[in-house]
């Protein structure tokens, strides 16, 4: 039975309220440099409840919303726990693997592990599809102490004997909720079954909701896991308000553009569906509307793609279109205007109504769609929130 740290039921203070300090937790010097680096001052409420329990040695099951800082919580017990024991002596075998289910997730958390672990001295790798595939296992078989990556390129270098995971340490799963619904489940059960067995390893899986399939991976796959939640009644983000504008098919275009023209000089859109050509079609409408877009779908290349979303993080691109699945991942940091696609089941928000939890009170998220019952995979959906930082 998975031990449950969650407070009983009780009412969230309505005002936002200073979390810990980093500085009242015994961290090594080379990880608290990071965390000042990052400009980290005091913990999210996730990291107050998920560090102490990391921090001790246990495994932890943590329910959080996308973007409350679940991935500073396991990249700061990731680089203190490897930084309190010696290297195994096998060079190029990971001693901390965490798996996402996206590239752009990957991408991501990479950065952020570049950035917290700057002034610690491990090599820190992430593999994923769509680059230079001889690269990255050339990379990969030269040694690394932190691996990322998605399941299938693991998958696809551990059966190369690129890498090896016996001397695997500390393991994270991310977004293990998203591993079920892109049919990943099997790829990551069987990377877990290649790791030492998990009383010799330390475990960390994260999720937006605690499904039976992912507490069960939990039970199976982590040692005496203690579930924390920091909103168990609620999944959809906070200090964001939802609008919806219930619209025929024919004027959820012209509805999007009205909404569009109403921001100000300095426009950052993101807009999300469902569909690749769906996405294709809203940017030549939008150019057409005079407005400066551009698409990322599954089957753009990698670097494209890379390079899209630099131009939209730096500002060159006021309108990124994205696909649902493409969208995993994203993290647009001085977005304005991000925008969802909502879901066949409005009991499960769209990964971007997660997303902006760190949004000011005054963000607004107006969909636009026709009822749930008429044909809902092709709504389409508009959303304002402040930088995020």
């Amino acid at each position: 039975m998975i031990p449950d740290s969650t407070a009983p039921a009780a009412a969230e203070p309505t005002t936002p309220r200073t979390g810990r300090s980093f500085t009242t937790f015994d961290l090594p010097g080379p990880v608290a440099a990071g965390i000042r680096a990052a400009g980290f001052t005091h913990c999210t409420p996730i990291q107050e409840k998920a560090l102490p329990l990391a921090l001790a040695g246990r495994d932890v099951a943590g329910q959080a919303q996308t973007g409350t800082g679940k991935t500073a919580a396991f990249l700061i017990t990731i680089f203190t726990r490897l930084l309190a024991r010696e290297r195994p002596g096998r060079p190029a075998a990971p001693r901390a693997l965490v798996i996402a289910p996206t590239r752009e997730l990957v991408v991501q958390i990479a950065s952020d592990a570049r950035l917290l672990g700057q002034a610690a001295p491990f090599g820190i790798q992430a593999v994923y599809g769509g680059i230079d595939y001889h690269k990255q296992r050339s990379e990969l078989r030269a040694g690394v102490d932190v691996l990322i990556g998605t399941p299938g390129r693991l998958i696809d270098y551990y059966k190369q004997r690129v890498f090896d995971l016996r001397s695997v340490e500390i393991l994270v799963i991310d977004e293990a909720d998203r591993m079920f619904d892109m049919g990943f489940i099997k790829d990551l059960r069987y990377l877990l079954r290649q790791l030492p067995p998990y009383e010799r390893r330390q475990s960390m899986l994260f999720s937006a909701t605690l499904s039976y399939d992912v507490m069960e991976l939990a039970y199976v796959f982590m040692n005496d896991a203690v579930r924390v939640s920091v909103t168990p009644q609620q999944v959809t983000a906070e200090k964001v308000e939802h609008l919806v504008y219930h619209v025929a098919k024919h004027e959820k275009l012209r509805l999007l553009v009205g909404l569009l023209r109403r921001e100000p000089v300095d426009l950052r859109a993101l807009i999300f569906v469902n569909m690749r050509r769906a996405a294709e079609r809203l940017v030549r409408y939008l150019e057409a509307n005079g407005f400066n877009a551009a698409a990322i779908t599954g089957d753009v290349d990698q670097r494209r793609r890379l390079r899209i979303m630099g131009d939209f993080k730096e500002g060159r691109l006021p309108i990124l279109v994205a696909t649902d699945v493409a969208s995993r991942g994203l993290r647009p940091a001085t977005s304005r205007t991000p925008a969802s696609s909502p879901r066949p089941d409005p009991t499960r928000p769209s990964r971007t109504t997660w997303r902006p939890p760190c949004a000011a009170p005054t963000s607004s998220t107006p969909t636009c769609g026709r009822a749930w019952a008429r044909r809902p995979r092709r709504r389409l959906a508009a959303a304002r929130s402040a930088p995020i930082r």
